[in-house]
């Protein structure tokens, strides 16, 4: 049996799946971004007049990719510390891999799950980094 799970408190989905979804001790999150609940905002970036994205602060991104996808364990009766498995999308790594590393570093100091950081060319929002999650629930 599975139970999806939809957050009160994180980003809308930008299309027809759940944050997560439970299968016994398994918590499976889908794709995370860092925008803000109920707004198109998205933390340290600049659109311009045609919505493309004109300058980005991968750090503030990665910052509120990070608490959302904290938000949705914690929702979900799971919890930071219990990520075991992390897969990263960057749109640009040759700029932004330093920098995220350097973040990552920070949020996982204490808990290192396994983790796989790939480049792709776009996601389906203007952004630069999504993480896709598999954590465990205790209980």
């Amino acid at each position: 049996m599975s139970e999806a799970i939809e957050s009160k408190t994180a980003p809308e989905p930008v299309g027809h799946y759940p944050h997560a979804r439970k299968v016994g001790n398994l918590l499976f999150l889908s794709g995370v971004g860092p925008r803000k609940k109920g707004t198109k905002v998205i933390p340290g970036v600049t659109l311009n007049e045609s919505g493309e994205i004109e300058s980005y602060d991968i750090k503030e991104q990665c910052k509120s990719v990070f608490e959302n996808v904290r938000v949705i364990l914690e929702e979900s009766g799971s919890s930071w510390d219990e990520l075991v498995d992390v897969t990263v999308f960057l749109t640009n790594m040759k700029d932004d891999f330093k920098i995220y590393n350097e973040v990552y570093k920070e949020y996982f100091k204490d808990n290192r799950p396994c983790r796989t950081t790939v480049e792709i060319n776009c996601l389906p929002t203007p952004i630069a980094i999504e993480l896709k999650c598999i954590a465990t629930i205790k209980g």
